[in-house]
């Protein structure tokens, strides 16, 4: 079961300084990342890569990624050497995107694209569970939403940046240079928040934790079937620039724009979530996953429609998903947890990845109808491990 947050007031602070501290790291991390992954559809695009060629790509470095977290979360959980793998799971991430700046062809984006999933695949578990002490104190909606926060405010950033230099080095590939600066400083913000820490999770159990239970398993699933029907950003980049909708710059203001959203959304749907439960997911869910006929079957003002909500979409999200399962598994099972939990969310995702691209070049309407009728299953689900609990 969870721990009861203590009252003590210092104890707050403490808690509420280390999430700020590790939102910071994410802030930068983003900055980088998502400044690389507005532009990402546009670089394929321009080395002839298709928009099966690109989903897949997106599917399976988010495959590869999660099969990781499983491995990640259970070595956390094991060995308890958190910071290790969050200092090398960033390092991997930031130096991987400055690296397609110099990339010559699609194949070479795609292995880049694969090693920044493999380090969010090793810091993840770890530092979630981090995080999750300290949300235990502040509430696992609100700490989890203030940490997304930070995060979309670094991801609002990065496509700014990326769409400036893209107009500056006259293309997309060069822009990458300047996504080089916001990565040096993630990896220096690591060593910061570490210094603030706010205490130690908590050492090895001498008796064997509870096994994860059916309402935690059925919450995974339901989260797979969401993953599955959740369109990758790259291929609606593709699909808008490609007929004309928007141009490359535009997408990316608009990339930005849509983390502005996220960051928004989660922060408002953690408050939220820590008040109604995952009865907040279900309702974001059935609100963003008209992302999906927005975006693919209208025109101009739809598809800018269609970025803000799919950027709400996730920040629904990263304000419950990761909270529930906080709220229904023990300190020293959620590496393992967290781990399990970001596997089947990547692999699922790959599969939707794989399904959306072959329905792409087959029947638009039946891409959409695949991922909406996803989001609904995914719905039922959630509702079916609420009972459970």
């Amino acid at each position: 079961m969870p721990t009861t947050p203590p009252k003590n007031s210092a104890d707050r602070r403490a808690a509420l300084l280390f999430i700020v501290c590790l939102g910071v790291v994410s802030l930068f991390a983003d900055m980088t990342y998502e400044g690389a992954y507005s532009g990402i559809g546009s670089l394929l695009r321009s080395m002839g890569a298709t928009a099966f060629t690109v989903a897949l790509i997106s599917g399976v470095g988010e495959m590869l990624a999660a099969g990781l977290r499983y491995f990640s979360g259970k070595a956390a959980d094991r060995t308890r050497a958190y910071w290790p793998l969050v200092t090398l799971g960033y390092a991997l991430n930031l130096l991987a995107i400055p690296g397609l700046a110099f990339a010559t062809s699609w194949p070479v984006v795609a292995l880049l694209v694969v090693v920044e999933r493999t380090g969010k695949a090793i810091r993840g578990p770890a530092r979630d569970v981090l995080l999750s002490e300290a949300t235990g104190v502040v509430g696992h909606g609100s700490g989890f939403g203030i940490h997304a926060a930070m995060d979309q405010i670094g991801a609002v950033i990065g496509p700014l940046l990326m769409g400036y230099a893209i107009g500056r080095f006259h293309g997309v590939k060069h822009a990458y240079l300047i996504l080089a600066i916001p990565a040096a400083l993630a990896l220096l913000s690591i060593l910061i928040a570490r210094s603030v820490r706010r205490g130690h999770a908590e050492p090895p159990s001498p008796k064997p934790p509870q096994d994860l239970t059916r309402a935690y398993w059925m919450c995974v699933v339901a989260s797979g079937v969401l993953a599955a029907g959740f369109f990758d950003f790259p291929l609606l980049t593709l699909h808008l620039t490609k007929t004309g909708v928007l141009s490359d710059a535009t997408v990316a203001y608009l990339y930005a724009a849509a983390m502005g959203a996220t960051g928004l959304t989660a922060l408002i749907c953690g408050k939220l979530f820590d008040r109604f439960g995952m009865a907040v997911l279900v309702v974001g869910v059935l609100a963003t996953m008209t992302a999906l006929p927005l975006g693919f079957l209208g025109g101009e003002r739809a598809a800018v429609a269609a970025i803000i909500l799919w950027g709400a979409g996730l920040g629904v999200q990263d304000a419950t998903l990761r909270p529930q399962i906080a709220k229904i598994v023990s300190m020293h099972k959620r590496g393992a947890a967290f781990g399990a939990f970001h596997g089947v969310f990547g692999v699922m995702w790959f599969l939707g990845s794989v399904v959306m691209g072959l329905l792409y070049d087959y029947s638009m309407p039946a891409l959409v109808a695949f991922g909406m009728g996803a989001q609904i299953l995914a719905v039922m689900l959630f509702l079916a491990a609420r009972e459970l609990r």
